[in-house]
């Protein structure tokens, strides 16, 4: 038998900032090893016989999900959501070219599981009770009385789960510690298995217009080579619902299977600082620490030295651009920075300094009245857009590898320690045809150094008229 994996991947992750951001979320950052949270949920299924696995993000994404996919050998499709509208559609949209009677299998791409072969065998189960004709949630036997988690309570037992006797959303500590003792309540994963026509008939029932709207965001959806883009107006019209209210809370075909597998929605710092590998006084070091009579903290340093003295239980998180210091007890509450940064504009919420593009990136080093200065990294075989710029000219100097540069129609070859002059008003690119990085240094001058100041005529990745 074999199974379609759909992957939710369209979430901010703001409660991890300043190392995640809406540009460039937790989901595909890399917290605990080598693999960013994405690739350790494709991960988990890799011994499995799977036919595809299907990614729903934000458009900004579509090329971290797409570099991150490749490579893995599988059948990808990325489908990407004009908006966000909670899971219930994006769900819709994402399953709609699934044969009706195959079987689905939907996750976040932001949650641990450190338990792989528990999971696949709770995983089975469920498929089990999904051939039946349940949609089948996951529930996690907690270990405390949390109240950031909601709640699913057990009712009657059917095969290896149980019946869904009901749905709490985050409790008080008080009722949460009720839930432990009573032993008939697990957390809610937000992990499902079901059949596909199983899922469409119930979504009907209870929520036509949300399928007759993704039905008309896929039939009107722009296909590309790597991407599914799904028609605008259509998906706006969904109502923005989570799938346990649109369904889960409305159907009696739903079931649970309890999961023990060291499961975590790693939704704070303190959540990072709990499963990660700690020192003899309990910290947590990731870059360039000293700390000196400090316990239980989670430290980290992108670029920089970062020095604690004489602190306990504390989260410091310093990027090239901005520093996180909290107490772990009110990591929850780095909401409450986000946003403060949104009402007031600020770019530290969507953007790190070093700005992620499909050809590379830049790292914006120096700053000042009618300049800037910026590290760019061109990958091999990679070429930025064909563009000009109305307020700002350049001047690109070679740093490392080499440079294929177009100025109208004058095309030259750039080698270390060589360099060249960007009119304002030329149409110009930059292009590395070689196997190893192109490392510049480009440096800005004019009235108006935004990043919207481009005028783009033709690109590879398919980003004319934007300026991303």
């Amino acid at each position: 038998m074999k199974i379609n994996v759909l992957i939710l991947a369209g979430g901010s992750g703001n409660r991890l900032w300043p190392k995640s951001r809406t540009k460039l979320p937790k989901q595909f950052l890399s917290f605990f090893n080598n693999e960013s949270m994405f690739q350790s949920t494709i991960g988990r299924f890799k011994n499995l016989n799977l036919k595809s696995v299907i990614t729903i993000c934000n458009s900004d994404h579509r090329f971290f999900a797409a570099e991150q996919l490749n490579g893995l050998n599988l059948n990808t499709q990325i489908i990407l959501e004009p908006d966000s509208r909670n899971t219930a559609p994006a769900i819709t949209a994402a399953i709609n070219k699934i044969d009706d009677d195959e079987i689905v299998v939907v996750l976040p791409a932001d949650h641990l599981i450190e338990d792989k072969d528990l999971f696949i065998k709770a995983l089975y189960h469920g498929i089990e009770l999904a051939k039946d004709g349940n949609i089948v949630t996951f529930g996690i036997v907690p270990s405390e009385p949390n109240t950031g988690y909601g709640y699913i309570e057990k009712g009657n037992k059917i095969g290896s789960g149980f019946h869904i006797k009901s749905f709490k959303e985050k409790p008080c500590l008080k009722d949460a510690q009720k839930f432990i003792n009573s032993n008939k309540f697990l957390w809610n994963s937000g992990i499902f298995v079901f059949k596909k026509n199983i899922f469409i008939e119930e979504m009907k029932q209870f929520q036509p217009d949300i399928v007759s709207n993704c039905d008309m965001a896929i039939s009107m959806a722009k296909f590309e080579t790597d991407f599914i883009w799904l028609d605008e107006n259509s998906f706006k019209n969904c109502d923005s619902i989570s799938i346990d209210y649109a369904l889960m809370e409305m159907t009696s075909n739903s079931a649970v299977i309890p999961m023990d597998v060291a499961w975590n929605d790693v939704g704070s710092w303190s959540a990072i600082w709990e499963n990660s590998k700690k020192d003899a006084n309990e910290n947590v070091s990731e870059g360039d620490i000293f700390s000196y009579n400090t316990n239980r903290s989670y430290l980290s340093s992108e670029n920089q030295l970062l020095t604690v003295i004489g602190c306990e239980d504390i989260i410091v998180v310093a990027t090239k651009d901005s520093i996180l210091v909290c107490n772990k007890k009110d990591s929850q509450n780095v909401r409450k920075i986000t946003e403060h940064l949104k009402k007031t504009n600020r770019y530290e919420l969507d953007l790190h300094r070093k700005v992620y593009r499909p050809w590379g990136s830049y790292d914006s080093i120096e700053n000042g009245n009618g300049y800037q200065v910026k590290n760019i990294y061109v990958k091999p075989g990679a070429k930025l857009s064909v563009q000009s710029h109305k307020h700002r000219s350049e001047h690109w100097v070679v740093v490392s590898g080499e440079a294929e540069v177009t100025k109208d129609d004058k095309k030259i070859t750039l080698r270390k320690n060589e360099s060249t002059y960007i009119e304002i008003g030329t149409v110009h690119s930059l292009e590395n045809k070689t196997n190893k990085d192109l490392h510049i240094i480009e440096v800005q001058c004019g009235d108006y150094l935004g990043e919207d100041d481009i005028v783009r005529y033709d690109d590879i990745y398919g980003r004319e008229g934007t300026n991303t």
